[in-house]
């Protein structure tokens, strides 16, 4: 077991009251898979030594908050002050370690920030102890970590390069580069995955220990009871709100908050697209109208080459009216324009918000070269195309206003990319659909991409039925579009097939 000490000042095994306490956010691997971010490099926040406590202590759950969630970590307390310390020699200068959990209230990040002052920063969120493990007696890529919610074990994990994304020594060395390490201040690690939400009357408990070393010396149990705060916040400041995204966080996942699944990321498949590139343009406007969306073709675009068409999600580029100070700072060198060029995706259909001004061309061959190279499936502007031969032997289908040979700044200011834009008078978001031949361009919200797909090839099997009719010599009325007697033998017609 480690030794308990308790001096004038000092808070559990603490000799004094530490000048600091830093935390790490994310520094256990099965952290970092639960969140979903894994980190490049460690990053830290700070938490007052006021927000220390001692074990066999309550904390508080505020009042008009629900999340309140623990994270059982492994504290280091700094014993020879650390400045620009080496990482081989950055464990010399830490003292001892212990167990702590860092408290949490999600209700109040929203207002943080990232700071993390009001939501881990109360009065005895960081407690510690019951006593310390002397840093030089254990491995500190031998520790464990274990966390129990009402005796049954929630947390559990080790310090070693699996579970770790960066070493003690890493954190410790990182630290030293930007602030000095002083004598008992404490670091806190980061926790593994598990964290979760604790109520009213739940007792939490975490344990250090290092199994394999001599004598197994142990934090031993930090034991620490949720209690119901009593004084509400008042409007002098932020106070607490929650979402869906915070109880996620807080539990630990959509499931264990109670909250049904995310739906499922859309996703343009080979087999959708083939769909889509099936059904005409006009049929898609259809059924897209039928669905109370009327504002989803992009007026007055029509395609250079005889024969072209389009289908893919939208990537978009935003240009403004040209003014020549706007144009000086945003129109050179590696600008909005050609940086939306150089990074369409394949399949990917660049729009461009040129507010329908046909007086200059908003591409030329050399960028629709570059998107053809890169495999985009197009693009779509409302203003004016130049080198339009050019263009056209590139292969790249390219829907536009028209042709005009002066260059970009004559009319325009390459502003933005990857931003909702205004094209030919409708609005078009990043990822939206975009589908484009002979008769124009229609914008499909995602959601609605395999439905109006599949209901406008349905259509236009059931209108190239009513065509052969037509051309039998049957006149439309009753016909066009089909009344109950037709559509029966529309039916009958279907199954005899």
């Amino acid at each position: 077991m480690g030794t308990e000490a308790h001096g004038t000042g000092g808070i559990g095994p603490l000799a004094q009251r530490p000048g600091k306490v830093v935390a790490v956010h994310v520094a256990y691997a099965s952290r970092a898979e639960q969140r979903g971010r894994r980190p490049e490099a460690p990053s830290y926040f700070l938490k007052p030594s006021s927000s220390l406590a001692a074990s066999g202590g309550t904390v508080e759950r505020p009042a008009g908050t629900e999340l309140l969630a623990f994270e059982g970590e492994v504290a280091l307390v700094v014993g020879e002050p650390a400045r620009h310390v080496a990482v081989e020699d950055a464990w010399d200068h830490i003292a001892a370690v212990t167990a702590a959990n860092d408290l949490g209230v999600y209700d109040l990040r929203w207002a943080d920030k990232g700071s993390n002052v009001r939501s881990k920063g109360r009065d005895g969120y960081t407690p510690i102890g019951p006593a310390l493990v002397d840093a030089r007696t254990v491995d500190p890529a031998g520790l464990r970590l274990r966390t129990w919610v009402n005796g049954a074990l929630v947390q559990q994990d080790t310090t070693g390069p699996d579970a770790l994304l960066f070493p003690f020594a890493q954190i410790v060395a990182d630290l030293s580069q930007h602030l000095t390490l002083e004598r008992g201040d404490v670091i806190l690690t980061g926790t593994p995955a598990g964290s979760s939400v604790v109520a009213p009357g739940d007792v939490v408990e975490v344990e250090v220990d290092a199994p394999s070393a001599p004598g197994a010396p142990s934090s031993g149990r930090l034991v620490t009871t949720v209690v119901q705060g009593g004084v509400p916040f008042g409007d002098v400041g932020a106070g607490p709100r929650v979402d869906d995204t915070q109880r996620a966080e807080a539990w630990g996942s959509r499931e264990a908050a109670g909250l049904a699944p995310e739906p499922e990321p859309f996703v343009l498949t080979d087999e959708l697209r083939d769909v889509l590139r099936r059904t005409p343009v006009a049929g898609l406007s259809a059924q897209l109208r039928r669905r109370g969306l009327d504002n989803v073709v992009v007026e007055g675009v029509r395609p250079l080459a005889p024969g072209a068409a389009l289908v893919g999600r939208a990537r978009t580029l935003r240009l403004v009216p040209n003014r020549e100070d706007l144009f000086a700072a945003h129109g050179g060198g590696y600008n909005a324009q050609k940086r939306a060029f150089d990074t369409v995706g394949e399949g990917e259909v660049l729009v461009i918000e040129a507010r329908g001004e046909t007086g200059s061309a908003t591409l030329g061959d050399i960028l629709a070269l570059r998107a053809r190279v890169r495999g985009a499936a197009g693009v779509v502007t409302d203003g004016g195309v130049r080198d339009v031969e050019a263009v056209v032997a590139t292969g790249l289908p390219v829907f536009s206003n028209g042709a005009h040979p002066a260059v970009l700044g004559r009319r325009h200011v390459p502003w933005d990319t990857d931003v909702a834009v205004a094209c030919g008078g409708t609005t078009v978001l990043p990822g939206d659909v975009v589908v484009g031949d002979a008769d124009g361009v229609v914008v499909i919200p995602p959601h609605l991409v395999r439905e109006v797909a599949e209901a406008a090839l349905a259509q236009e099997e059931q209108d190239a039925w009513v065509a052969r009719q037509v051309a039998d010599g049957h006149p439309v009325e009753g016909l066009f579009p089909p009344d109950a007697r037709w559509r029966a033998r529309y039916e009958a017609s279907r199954e005899a097939t």
